[in-house]
């Protein structure tokens, strides 16, 4: 494969097996672009990105702007004189003057078929939706959110009990893979950007903390994808009085009652259809610890209601 001059641009876990990709196959990679340090944990202290933190222990050149807009960040992007840029779970909008920039362009690894969920959390959408069949695609990027031409796809089935962490840490390992072919069919211009279906667009919305919110209305299987999904951010969650609990780990069982209401004592609580194990939970400031284990330490019966 013929090495090409780049830049790397991402920040989350997802973007890293990429970024391994591209320096074990010989790319020169002369700027890895990632989000600034920010504060995080309960002490607040700033924190690097996963990408930051690789790019160092690689021996990269790390770029950490606020923005791609402003003519100096622009300047200094154009003068590293690119093939090509590759773009990762980054989490900033990258402006004409950036997406012209590079000789080949800049190419895009999203864990989904586009153009099913576009937008910022595509591996969350597809869990909570049940989708059977999902996939990774590599794009060459243009203004709009995800609408580039396709360059390269892959369809796989959903993996069984799939979370978000787990299914983007699968899927982040087909894309380093699909990236070097990706980037040797565009350096011998053997590739044909594909343009989307715009018909059959749907979208992937980020999630706020009360998105998490348990609704025991809900469907057992509505409920055991939400909490799926919703792994690791924002997590799914019930109040316990005025304590909130988290539902690490959850399953449909047998059972059936008024929804929210526990039945038996390993933690088995009655949904709008069905009955569903929390199987893991975690209280607020405390450890995680099995749903049997919890019911014994906050003694309660079946028959309680929870929020």
């Amino acid at each position: 494969m013929t090495s090409q001059r780049l830049a790397f641009m991402g920040a989350a876990a997802f973007a890293v097996p990429a970024l391994d990709a591209l320096t074990q196959a010989g790319h020169d990679i002369v700027a890895v672009y990632s989000q600034p340090p920010r504060p995080a944990g309960r002490g607040r202290k700033e924190r690097r990105t996963p990408v930051h933190d690789r790019a160092l222990e690689l021996g990269l050149d790390v770029r950490t702007p606020l923005t791609l807009r402003d003519a100096a960040a622009q300047v200094a992007f154009r003068e590293l004189a690119l093939d090509v840029a590759v773009v990762a779970a980054y989490g900033l909008l990258l402006p004409a003057a950036i997406l012209e920039a590079p000789r080949l362009g800049c190419v895009n690894i999203h864990p989904s078929l586009l153009p099913r969920w576009r937008g910022a959390a595509p591996a969350a959408h597809a869990i909570l939706s049940g989708d059977e069949t999902t996939g990774m695609t590599i794009m060459m990027m243009d203004q709009g959110l995800d609408t580039g031409p396709i360059l390269a796809q892959k369809s796989v089935p959903m993996p069984p009990r799939a979370t978000t962490a787990s299914l983007e840490a699968e899927l982040s390992v087909l894309g380093g893979a699909m990236l070097l072919e990706v980037l040797g069919g565009l350096s011998a211009g053997t590739i044909t950007p594909v343009p989307q279906d715009e018909a059959q667009a749907t979208y992937a919305s980020k999630f706020a903390k009360d998105h998490g919110r348990l609704d025991w209305s809900r469907s057992a299987g509505e409920l055991d994808r939400i909490i799926r999904a919703l792994s690791p951010w924002p997590g799914a969650f019930f109040d316990l009085g005025e304590t909130t609990v988290k539902v690490l780990e959850a399953e449909p069982a047998p059972g059936n009652g008024a929804p929210g209401t526990l039945l038996v004592r390993d933690m088995t609580v009655a949904t709008g259809e069905g009955a569903l194990r929390l199987v893991r939970v975690q209280r607020a400031g405390k450890p995680a610890t099995d749903g049997a284990s919890f019911l014994r330490g906050q003694r309660l019966e079946p028959g309680t209601g929870l929020a």
